[in-house]
């Protein structure tokens, strides 16, 4: 049975550090300057024997509710409401503060465990803030160092003792689970023994996992480009910080979607602007926050703003995601805006056919996440690139085509001599790639890789998706083989 604990405190405290810590790698963003996380971020968190969800929040600020730090703090006080206990973090060196002692009281009516970390307590520095922690009123408080995993026995034994129902249910279905794990062991043992060798899957059960597997899908995109508002209308809650103000998502946050029956996890991304225009650390870290998301990505979703239609930087962010080798859906938003100009879909999809040739067939979708409009092309679009991304071409398929291919157009001579191309397989897919084996490999023109890749893309129905094409050359029998 998992539980749910919130990290909250005021800005600055260390709240993403000790996040990162429980869920033992760096997902959460972290700088020097206070207020880097915006938006609530969970992650599978494990301290000692116990697992849990826990959930990065941003830092406790009294604001205006309409204000962007009032929206922020929104998002923790859904956090804490949805979570069994707290941890309430401070700065054991700073000390206590009016905020810290604000923030305590609101903690305290919301009824939920609470457990006081003091961190940064190493060395002796810590000393004199951990002391004045008591004063809060909310239990002894834990002397941790999130940066140098100090303290993390202590706060495991706090979390027991926050929750002692919880983690008893929870150390009983593990037993529970442990022991049905034996005997299925040995069970699979004895099949094995009395049938010589284990079961195979058939074709349905690989399927029925597939459905299982939640399809990974990356958004994309200049900054302001309507990206979280998007996933907010898919989820139909407001899940993640939107507003008015350019640049508000900084971490990659991932969230799970279902439609039709299906499962998504949609990764939401930081606006990625030109190069040369990224100055801060903390807007290089943000983006490269979002070029892992999409390395982690089976399909990558890369939102324009219908406004501005296609320009250079949605070029090069589309670039990316086929560089990354990943399945690509192309989706004009705000399309709420441009619901009055007649003939615009069109227009956009065929500028994206004359500026994305590496794409050709890339799925095209209007959509809105104001209004909703378009939602349900979106998600069929998703589920289709992903399935022409997985998709194998037997080898007796390929080779009839490489005739028929080389036949309509041979390669061209080089030197005299005519380029042979023997024949060709398809050793994976995710995103398709071929090996096509040839003499002269080296000598084969660009333009005519082109060829094969687009005749490719039409007979086999890969539209939109990354082709890998590899020439290899053939071992000559006559060639005299290297002495070792």
């Amino acid at each position: 049975m998992s539980f749910t604990v919130a990290i909250v405190g005021r800005p600055n405290v260390g709240k993403s550090t000790l996040f990162n810590r429980l869920v033992g790698r760096r997902l959460a963003l972290v700088d020097d300057q206070p207020g880097v996380t915006r938006d609530r971020r969970p992650g599978a968190g494990r301290v000692g024997d116990l697992d849990f969800t826990v959930i990065d929040t941003a830092g406790l600020e009294e604001a205006p509710p309409e204000s962007l730090a009032g929206r922020m703090r929104a998002q923790t006080e859904t956090a804490i409401a949805q979570a069994d206990a707290i941890f309430f973090v401070i700065d054991a060196r700073a000390g206590l503060t009016p905020a810290d002692r604000a923030f305590a009281a609101a903690i305290r009516r919301s009824g939920k465990p609470v457990v006081v970390v003091a961190n940064k307590s190493e060395g002796r520095a810590g000393e004199a803030g951990r002391l004045e922690a008591y004063g809060l009123g909310l239990g002894d408080p834990v002397p941790v160092s999130a940066e140098h995993a100090e303290g993390m026995a202590d706060l495991h034994e706090a979390l027991v003792a926050a929750l002692p129902e919880h983690v008893e249910a929870q150390r009983e279905e593990r037993r529970r689970i442990e022991e049905e794990l034996a005997e299925e062991e040995l069970a699979e043992e004895e099949f094995a023994n009395a049938d010589g060798q284990a079961g195979a899957p058939d074709a349905a059960a690989l399927a029925a996992a597939r459905a299982r597997h939640p399809i990974r899908v990356a958004v994309i995109g200049r900054p302001n480009a309507g990206k979280s508002t998007l996933i907010n209308r898919l989820l139909g809650e407001d899940r993640l910080l939107t507003g008015p103000e350019a640049g508000i998502t900084r971490d990659s946050i991932a969230v799970d979607v279902e439609w039709n029956g299906r499962r998504f996890r949609f990764d939401d991304t930081a606006g990625m602007r030109r190069r040369a225009r990224v100055d801060s650390k903390l807007e290089k870290l943000s983006v490269a926050d979002g070029l892992n998301a999409v390395r982690f990505a089976e399909v990558v979703v890369v939102l324009l703003d219908a406004e501005r239609g296609i320009e250079e930087q949605d070029q090069r962010i589309a670039d990316l995601a086929e560089r990354e080798g990943r399945a690509v859906v192309l989706a004009a938003g705000k399309w709420d805006l441009m619901e009055q100009k007649p003939g615009a879909i069109g227009k956009l999809r065929t500028e994206a056919e004359r500026k994305l040739t590496q794409l050709k067939g890339v799925p095209f979708v209007a959509v809105s996440g104001l209004t909703g409009e378009g939602l349900d092309r979106l998600m069929q679009a998703i589920i289709d690139a992903f399935e022409v991304w997985n998709r194998r071409v037997p080898t007796s398929a390929l080779n009839r085509w490489l005739i028929a291919a080389t036949s309509a157009h041979p390669p061209p001579a080089v030197s005299g001599r005519r380029i042979r191309l023997n024949y060709m397989t398809q050793p994976k897919a995710r995103p398709p790639s071929f090996v096509l084996f040839c003499a002269r490999a080296d000598a084969v023109p660009d333009a005519y890789k082109r060829y094969l890749v687009n005749s490719l893309r039409e007979t086999f129905d890969l539209a939109g998706t990354p082709i890998r094409l590899t020439l290899r050359e053939k071992a000559n029998p006559f060639e005299p083989k290297k002495r070792r």
